[in-house]
């Protein structure tokens, strides 16, 4: 009977083992429908239309609007930040409570089971371990390969204005929030806070575009937002409410939006990014006060991260500055060696081992579960246990089994003793943090048992990040850190043999500098440290260490996001250009290449066969003046005339111009007919059907050309081009010769007037200059054809 079970568990293995693809079966892998390579989760990147386009349409469209309008489209992008706090709220609630559970259950089944065999309770929590890292690799690898990584450097290359393809799916917010569930709850040295910021960022493009058109979850009321513009404002108030949500630090979080993601800020979106992040706020506490009734099951307090030290160090002296910025000097330096290794084995992943196939990617993320529970769960078993400290001490000692926390008792002969690295190994992340931040427990670890952990976690951070689950940096870079900042805090306390230093208030300040000599964030960290700390009172500490960790590990690496973001081949505009840019001018940056062009009036034969032959996004449409002279009037994207050779609708039979200036010219397309689909591939050119007769006849591109693109002289420095292209959040900019005339001038003085309509029209002061050129002519410069010497893409 028993032979049978176990032949027939053999086989069901084996089909299951079968159905699983291999590298054949993805090398020849083509986007599916979303536009999602199957092999590694995304086939490239685009570049997203910020820039208004003010065509014929986007004109007459404004012109209809009134102010009803504008209050109700005001009105809906607030409603949209109250519907992504409150997601977004909701999606933190739901995996911090399938986490706390998960791991709940997971510590009290084994802790009943090794009180009569640690054999049997180490195959079960490594089994249970297993059981969930798989859950999770399984659904990345086969359901949404986008949803792998924290996300964080793939939002924050959208928010730049790089769409990398699939990020924002629905599949791949469904793979976030259940593969961070059995990755972080299969005990693996990662986190669950840089996922839920790709969460939030999913939540706010799917309501942005009303919803997920491929599994028919789409409304057409929620179909407001048409352009990249509106989009963007909302996948930032997603980013900030992810934050608010996994560190429950609401002005963390608008700061982290603020600082580490957005090249695009202003004082309306700062408002809805506040809003959206109180909002999460609320609901996390309303969450928790709910579960405080002991309805979660395991749910404890340590789900939604806050780890109060107000009980810790009241004061400090001068002389402990040092050892403090001693603190900030190793974060540093670990955290540039974190950044280098990580990118190191990421490279390797990605260029060598993950090109194998999905079988591969499961086989690392299964041996690596067990290999972390093997460690987890048998260093501990090489430790002598400690006996209780005095009664005095504020935590049980030890805990009763089943439960976690401070003072475990595992692998002890006597009742009133402790194993002092399972209270850290043997414990929820969350958990294990809060005990090495706890005050008033001198003496509860051992030097030896912290040096241990810290070797073993760090290099289970080093090889789990980059492998093909949802993981973030935060809860790992504050475990590490917090280990080295306790590690001071005991020589501090030797050292000084001062009664009111606190261990646990070194081990916050060592968190706060290996996340900023990791990830080299400054304002938005200082600010989540002391909301999750809810200890006012050590900010000016807080602010010394990342001071000193952030510039020592400038000195040998960029941050780990950079870094990372560089890896994938995103191509992210720094905040500060280049020095080589300084010494270069826009003419030089566009080289010799020639510009492909639209004449006004164009064949279809001829449109269709530029868009074959090149991959350009954007081209100018010049016509030419009565003296035959060459005219740019502005710049058409690659899109639109992919809708408009599909719609037909605009083919003419003879080659003449439309007449702008009548008021009858016939709208034929929407402003939502030209909008992109959301993190897809949209229109190809070879999905469009053309028949011999449709490649005979013309298209005037006036109606629908951009007449106003952004221009720059030739002898413009490339630092002024590269400022323009992020500051403004461009995707094209036309290189021009420098005109040989003015026709006005703009101060700001032209730009200060009030808007009343009742007051009729309104008198600027302008200081135009209008002058004449030699001879009276007022004719353009002549200019080479084409008229531009370049356009940057």
């Amino acid at each position: 009977m028993l032979s049978n079970h176990l032949q027939n568990g053999v086989e069901t293995a084996k089909l299951i083992w079968s159905r699983l693809p291999n590298a054949e079966d993805v090398s020849d892998a083509e986007p599916d429908e979303d536009g999602v390579l199957r092999n590694d989760g995304f086939g490239g990147v685009e570049s997203l239309d910020y820039e208004v386009i003010e065509n014929y349409a986007y004109r007459q469209e404004q012109a209809r609007r009134g102010k009803l309008y504008v209050w109700y489209y005001v009105g809906v992008k607030w409603f949209f930040a109250l519907l992504i706090g409150i997601g977004t709220g909701l999606a933190a609630v739901l995996i911090n409570i399938s986490v706390e559970n998960f791991a709940g259950w997971k510590y009290s089944l084994t802790f009943r089971i090794i009180q009569s065999s640690y054999v049997a309770g180490f195959i079960v929590y490594t089994v249970i371990n297993l059981a969930l890292v798989f859950s999770s690799v399984f659904i990345i690898t086969q359901f949404a390969p986008a949803a792998a990584g924290s996300g964080i450097p793939e939002i924050k290359g959208y928010l730049n204005g790089i769409d990398t393809r699939g990020i924002l799916l629905f599949r791949t917010l469904i793979g976030k929030i259940s593969g961070s569930i059995g990755s972080v709850g299969g005990g693996l040295a990662l986190g669950k806070e840089g996922p839920l910021v790709h969460t939030g960022a999913c939540i706010a493009s799917l309501l942005g575009q009303g919803g997920s058109t491929k599994y028919h979850l789409s409304t057409r009321w929620l179909q407001v937002f048409k352009s990249d513009r509106d989009r963007r404002d909302l996948v930032t108030c997603g980013c900030a409410a992810g934050v608010a949500a996994a560190f429950r630090a609401p002005v963390g979080g608008v700061l982290f939006a603020l600082e580490e993601v957005t090249s695009w800020w202003r004082s309306q979106l700062m408002w809805r990014v506040f809003f959206t992040s109180a909002v999460v706020a609320v609901v996390v506490r309303t969450a928790m006060g709910w579960c405080k009734s002991g309805k979660c099951g395991h749910f404890g307090s340590g789900g939604f991260i806050i780890w109060d030290v107000s009980d810790g160090q009241e004061d400090y002296s001068f002389e402990e500055l040092l050892p403090m910025a001693i603190i900030g000097v190793i974060g540093g330096l670990l955290g540039a060696l974190f950044n280098q290794l990580t990118l190191y084995i990421t490279y390797w992943r990605r260029n060598y081992l993950h090109k194998k196939g999905n079988r591969v990617k499961i086989i690392e993320a299964c041996l690596i579960s067990v290999i972390t529970s093997v460690i987890s769960f048998g260093l501990p078993l090489f430790r002598k246990c400690s006996a209780c400290p005095d009664s005095d001490v504020t935590s049980e000692c030890p805990r009763p089994p089943g439960m976690y926390g401070n003072y475990v008792n595992f692998y002890c002969t006597k009742d009133n003793e402790y194993n002092d690295l399972a209270t850290i190994f043997f414990n929820t992340q969350d958990d294990a943090i809060r005990n090495l931040f706890s005050a008033k427990t001198i003496h509860e670890y051992s030097a030896q048992s912290l040096l241990t952990f810290l070797a073993m976690f760090y290099s289970l951070a080093v090889v789990t990040f980059g492998t093909a689950v949802p993981a973030g940096q935060f809860v790992p870079g504050i475990m590490i850190g917090s280990t080295y900042g306790r590690l001071v805090g005991m020589f501090v306390v030797r050292l000084y043999k001062k009664l009111n230093i606190e261990e646990g208030t070194y081990a916050l300040l060592g968190a706060a500098s290996f996340l900023g000599g990791s990830m080299r964030m400054t304002v938005s960290l200082c600010v989540i440290m002391v909301e999750i700390t809810n200890n006012l009172k050590l900010l000016p500490l807080i602010m010394l260490v990342l001071l000193i960790s952030k510039a020592v590990g400038d000195a040998f690496n960029e941050g780990l996001y950079e870094e990372q973001a560089r890896l994938r081949g995103i191509p992210l505009l720094e905040s500060r250009p280049k020095n080589l840019m300084r010494k270069m001018t826009a003419k030089e940056a566009c080289g010799n290449q020639k510009v492909s062009y639209f004449t006004r009036v164009v064949k279809v034969a001829d449109v269709a066969n530029i868009l074959r032959t090149n991959s350009h996004n954007g081209f100018p449409v010049v016509d030419h003046t009565r003296t035959g002279e060459t005219m740019v009037i502005g710049l058409i994207l690659r899109s639109h005339l992919l809708v408009l050779l599909q719609s037909k609708a605009d083919f003419q039979h003879s080659p003449l111009a439309v007449d702008m200036r009548s008021q009858s010219i016939p709208i034929r397309h929407s402003l939502s007919d030209f909008v992109k689909p959301v993190s897809s591939k949209g229109l190809s050119i070879n999905d469009i059907h053309l028949s011999p007769d449709d490649l005979e006849m013309y298209i005037d591109l006036a109606p629908f050309v951009n007449p106003s693109p952004y221009v720059v002289p030739e002898d413009m420095s490339l630092t002024k081009v590269y400022n323009l292209f992020r500051q403004l959040g461009l995707r094209h900019i036309f290189v021009v010769p420098r005109a040989s005339r003015v026709i006005g001038m703009i101060t700001r003085k032209d730009l200060l007037f009030e808007d009343n309509e009742d007051s009729g029209p309104v008198e600027l002061q302008s200081t135009s200059v209008r002058g004449r050129q030699q001879g009276g002519s007022t004719r353009n410069p002549e200019v080479e054809h084409p008229l531009l010497n370049g356009l940057l893409e």
